[in-house]
């Protein structure tokens, strides 16, 4: 039998979407963004946060690495797919509420003003062992703004529900540059 689990999640930090592109000129690291310029989180991405936060949870539960990577592919498929399904779960994208998207669609017209109104430019450099920044350093990335709340659905089977949430509950970084503070999260079950 298969559940479908219900997430909210809370940025914390702003965080990076990363969708692999740069704009010449603008910015070095764009922002996944729908065919409407509402920011997104892959749930193919999301799935490799998971599984990464799944296999630490079973080893902590001192279960080999070996059965680890067995119940991760039993449960997620093989990794390094592409796709969000394999396994017995499939990951949702995590977006923004149809309703916000709704009220901001009324307000605004175009995708550009759409994307400012959730994002912004952070601009940052590499610091070099003389304190200073390292010539040729400045880098630009877009954010996605701290505080916004986006939804997902993780369909799994039943009897797998309790460590699907333990694990949910683990995971706390997600996105983009995560190492340098980006993308501070909170996931709660709705």
């Amino acid at each position: 039998m298969e559940e479908i689990i219900r997430i909210k999640m809370t940025l914390l930090s702003d965080t990076i979407f990363g969708n692999g592109r740069s704009i010449p000129g603008q910015e070095d690291i764009s922002v996944l963004r729908d065919l409407d310029g509402f920011p997104y989180y892959r749930g193919s991405t999301f799935k490799g946060i998971f599984r990464e936060e799944l296999k630490r949870s079973l080893i902590w539960d001192k279960i080999s690495e070996k059965k680890a990577d067995e119940k991760c592919t039993e449960m997620l498929g093989s990794e390094g797919s592409a796709n969000q399904t394999g396994g017995n779960m499939v990951f949702s994208d995590i977006v923004l509420s149809d309703r916000v998207k709704h009220e901001v669609l009324k307000e605004l017209h175009d995708d550009v003003t759409v994307i400012e109104a959730f994002t912004h430019i952070r601009v940052f450099t590499k610091i070099n062992d003389e304190g200073t920044a390292d010539s040729g350093s400045l880098r630009s990335a877009r954010c996605v703004n701290k505080g916004l709340i986006f939804y997902g659905c993780i369909k799994c089977e039943n009897g797998d529900r309790k460590l699907v949430e333990r694990t949910l509950s683990l995971i706390k970084w997600i996105g983009t540059m995560r190492n340098r503070g980006f993308g501070h999260v909170r996931i709660e079950i709705i």
